[in-house]
């Protein structure tokens, strides 16, 4: 993949983003033919190839909202792992200099870097969007060049995986983690790549690229124990960390209400459970209605939706359902690992200002994520000693990605500068119990 740093594909104004979304067509009319190199049809066993193995490659001309560009970019179709531990396929955008044409001081030097793009739909990945998508949901990658730009232009090789998965399983955090580790262990197998061995490596993202961040750093240590020379650091902001508490916060709230029923298809989707036998009839509406939902076409849809809506009067204590318990359990941030990198961890508090009130049982947070939660997972990580350094701003939780990003950039930069990182873990406040759920029949 080539990267022509005499133009200027990435300097898409608001405007022009805006008119471009006006112009891709509703998901409910557009006809998505799926791309068959995204899927893996070889002969040879998925089971017989190391995660991180390359199973395909092209180069394509970069799409942004729907946009034609003058950039080049690598996709790769790798070997990864669900969150049921089965061998699967994935794919990753790669975005790298062309050191015929500018320097290459910086090219191993790669970033990871995990979208946002939170969908039920495996349409609305990241590389179908760089690879000509032409649908609203489509935008919000576009979007995301403005937070990983910067490094592009300055000639770092740049990483996008789909962490979501080949099955789009919204919300199943380990699944997010193994994808992303072996999406960077597939750009350093790559020979078009031409990575150094001991290319450094520093992840980031924001929201549902929080999660996958978050679980590669936590995962690394016992998954992919041969990236701990690469790997320097982890810097995530927006953080989903106990989505049980989630649930409750979020529910029924003008904006993000309907998170509540994604993450609960996108993790039994992820862990096989039926939910059919809990589901009331506006239940299984809502299901069947959100089999390939984005998050574009969610936000804002489903503010009076609550869990008792959605299941049975049986079902109102979620304990009483065992493959719930079971599955929500796993989806814990720090029940992957202790990471050995340096985090940042950053988290807004200014929920109000979307519509979700502080809950009363695990407080404020910025609409959607808690910071109580986030807490919790620091210190949690101090005690081990990690070095984290830990910040909240009192804005919501769209207000705060515009106040993370430069706070993480300057932290991502000092990392491949070789800086000591910076931690504060004896100032960060007490937070909520990150205790598992107790199955209760």
């Amino acid at each position: 993949m080539r990267f022509r740093l005499n133009t200027r594909p990435l300097a898409l104004t608001a405007a022009q983003l805006a008119v471009a979304a006006l112009m891709l067509p509703n998901v409910a009319s557009a006809t998505t033919t799926p791309d068959p190199f995204f899927q893996y049809t070889g002969s040879t066993p998925l089971a017989d190839f190391a995660p991180g193995t390359v199973l395909k490659s092209r180069t394509i001309s970069v799409y942004i909202a729907g946009i034609k560009t003058t950039l080049q970019a690598t996709q790769l179709v790798y070997r990864s792992t669900d969150a049921l531990l089965r061998p699967a396929a994935n794919v990753t955008t790669i975005f790298t200099p062309d050191c015929s044409k500018a320097s290459c001081a910086n090219k191993n030097k790669v970033v990871s870097y995990q979208s946002f793009y939170d969908s039920l739909n495996p349409e609305d990945g990241p590389s179908r969007a760089y690879a000509g998508g032409k649908r609203l949901p489509d935008l919000l990658p576009a979007v995301e060049t403005v937070l990983f730009g910067k490094y592009v232009k300055n000639g770092y090789t740049v990483v996008i995986s789909d962490t979501q998965g080949q099955k789009a399983n919204f919300a199943a955090g380990p699944e997010y983690g193994y994808n992303t580790l072996d999406s960077i262990r597939a750009a350093l197998n790559a020979p078009q790549l031409n990575l150094a061995r001991d290319a450094k490596v520093a992840m980031m993202g924001y929201s549902g690229g929080a999660i996958a961040t978050g679980w590669a750093a936590e995962l690394a240590p016992t998954y992919a124990p041969d990236l701990k020379p690469n790997l320097i650091g982890a810097a995530y902001g927006g953080v989903l960390v106990s989505p049980e508490h989630n649930l409750t916060y979020v529910e029924g709230t003008p904006i993000w209400g309907g998170v509540m029923p994604m993450a609960v298809i996108g993790v039994a989707r992820a862990y096989e459970i039926d939910l059919h036998p809990y589901l009331t009839a506006r239940g299984v509406e809502v299901y069947n209605k959100m089999q390939k939902a984005s998050i574009a076409y969610v936000l804002g849809q489903y503010r009076n939706v609550t869990w008792k809506d959605l299941v049975k009067p049986e079902y109102q204590d979620r304990t009483k359902i065992e493959p719930y318990v079971m599955a929500v359990n796993k989806v814990i941030m720090g029940t992957g690992g202790t990471p050995d990198i340096p985090l940042q961890i950053g988290q807004g508090t200014g929920g109000i200002w979307e519509g979700t009130k502080p809950s009363p049982t695990w407080g404020a947070g910025d609409g959607v994520m808690l910071a109580g939660d986030v807490r919790a997972l620091a210190r949690q990580f101090c005690q081990k000693g990690v070095p984290v350094e830990h910040k909240e701003w009192g804005t919501s939780h769209f207000v705060t990605m515009a106040n993370w990003l430069p706070w993480a950039t300057a932290w991502m930069d000092d990392r491949f500068a070789g800086k000591a990182a910076p931690q504060n873990c004896s100032s960060i406040a007490p937070g909520n119990s990150l205790a598992p759920l107790t199955y209760k029949p």
